[in-house]
């Protein structure tokens, strides 16, 4: 059998017990009795990072025994693993005194705040990467106790990025340079890096993290640059969903998705992967797959290159809730250069990210969607910008609609197939389902449109019986997964 060079990756709910990290040691066991090169990286153990996040605003706030409970809480939960699963007294007296440093330090960051009055994000990305700096270590630990021949490593040392803290971007030639240098000699001596995963530095050293859920995204990174056969999500659910089974229990795995699908999915609501993880791994064609801790039997999703060349409409479909649309009308914005591109300069000062744009053909309107919490300051900064076009009534209104969705439905298959989006808005009209906005990308691979709230359920459950038509068509067909 040919060995193969594997990055795994190990989400929170996958390290977030006693239990599941067992369950992640035996996966790793069983890789590298295999013959596999293996990289592991760590997630915090869940609910950890939001507990420390917590803590930063308590300490802001001047609320010094919230943040005392919130540590003891973290330390209780990592001590209650090395009490289950480390049987020597030494290695449990060695891992505890390294924690134990490290919530030390979370707790002098916790008391820095509470001085300063204010949680930078300088500061907020160093308390933040506590969770992946005591995860790694436990795990590390474990695997020791049990044999495996690993080592911890932090990200920091080479993942290097900018200084955008919270959501900071890899310096790609240092980073490559680090990890080649780095984490490639320890694979071929046959050591197992457990790394941590979210977390970068930039150059002079300073800790940056990628972004919430971004240990996805450091981890495809680790994969590009060691060169991997195959980067493996693992996670709590057995693969990419048809669509979100709270909303139809019929949702199935897709056995084979597209680099280009998982990214529309990602972006438009599916959780399973983070929207960058693709980046790194795409244009050296190294296959992902998604796969679950807990059912490991189960071989999962597989990501790859190539489409699959079949005439099913709809692969899967996805949602974006708790969003607005904002319209942006007037009589006099027809002909008038430059409106469109001053609302979305003023969206982005207002720091919101837009998820779907839709314009009519006569340029009296246009509307764009952004998240909830920011509409309200996305149309005063709109408003700010077009304050003449508005005292001139070229521009009308900016109107918010919220109580809305977006729905986005995904696949390659309908790229060159006529009839697409007529099939999908006439299934939706023929259910009464009014559709508010539509847009759809020159690659053809997804559609996106905006409906209410309320509608939410059936739509989806009307859509996701049409993907399993198709699907079973293709079935039927001997149509099927190009790997």
């Amino acid at each position: 059998m040919k060995m193969s060079r594997l990055t795994m990756k190990f989400g929170g709910t996958s390290v977030g017990s006693a239990a599941a990290i067992r369950q992640v040691v035996d996966i790793v066991s069983d890789s590298l009795k295999c013959g596999d090169e293996l990289a592991v990286v760590v997630s915090a153990m869940s609910g950890v990072t939001d507990q420390l996040l917590d803590s930063a605003r308590a300490a802001a706030a001047g609320d010094q025994s919230r943040y005392l409970h919130l540590n003891a809480d973290i330390r209780a939960k990592h001590f209650a693993v090395i009490e289950e699963l480390i049987s020597s007294e030494s290695q449990r007296l060695t891992v505890a005194q390294e924690l134990d440093q490290l919530l030390e330090a979370h707790l002098e960051l916790c008391q820095a705040i509470r001085i300063l009055g204010e949680a930078t994000p300088r500061i907020c990305d160093s308390i933040v990467s506590f969770g992946e700096r005591l995860s790694s270590r436990l795990i590390t630990a474990v695997m020791v106790s049990a044999g495996l021949p690993v080592k911890q490593y932090d990200s920091s040392k080479f993942v290097i990025t900018d200084s955008n803290f919270q959501d900071a971007d890899p310096l790609w030639d240092e980073t490559e340079a680090r990890i080649s240098e780095g984490l490639l000699p320890q694979l071929q001596e046959g050591v197992t890096p457990v790394i941590t995963g979210f977390i970068g530095a930039t150059p002079d050293g300073t800790l940056t993290t990628l972004g919430r859920g971004g240990s996805d995204f450091c981890a495809a990174i680790i994969a590009a640059f060691l060169q991997s056969d195959e980067l493996i999500i693992w996670t709590d659910v057995d693969g990419v969903m048809t669509t979100d089974p709270r909303l139809d229990s019929r949702a199935r795995v897709l056995p084979y998705v597209s680099y280009q699908e998982i990214g529309e999915l990602a972006f438009y609501g599916a959780k399973v992967l983070h929207p960058k993880t693709v980046q790194p791994i795409v244009n050296r064609n190294i296959p992902l797959r998604v796969r679950n801790t807990f059912n490991s039997a189960h071989p999962g999703t597989l990501i790859g290159e190539r489409s699959q060349a079949s005439e099913t409409v709809i692969k899967a479909i996805t949602n974006i809730n708790d969003v607005s649309m904002l319209t942006v009308s007037g009589k006099g914005m027809l002909g008038v250069p430059g409106i469109a591109g001053r609302t979305f300069l003023a969206t982005a000062r207002a720091g919101a990210n837009i998820l779907m744009i839709s314009q009519s053909s006569s340029e009296q309107s246009f509307c764009f969607t952004v998240i909830d919490p920011v509409a309200g300051d996305v149309k005063a900064a709109v408003e700010q910008e077009l304050q003449r076009e508005i005292q001139h009534n070229n521009i009308d209104s900016v109107d918010i609609l919220s109580d809305i969705v977006i729905i986005t439905v995904v696949g390659s298959g309908m790229r060159g197939t006529p009839g697409v989006a007529g099939r999908v808005f006439s299934l939706l009209g023929e259910h009464r389902i009014n559709v508010l906005a539509i847009a759809q990308g020159s690659s053809e691979c997804s559609i996106s449109f905006i409906i209410s709230e309320s509608d939410l359920e059936h739509a989806v459950t009307e859509l996701h019986s049409l993907a399993l038509e198709t699907a079973e068509n293709d079935r039927v067909n001997g149509r099927g997964s190009p790997y």
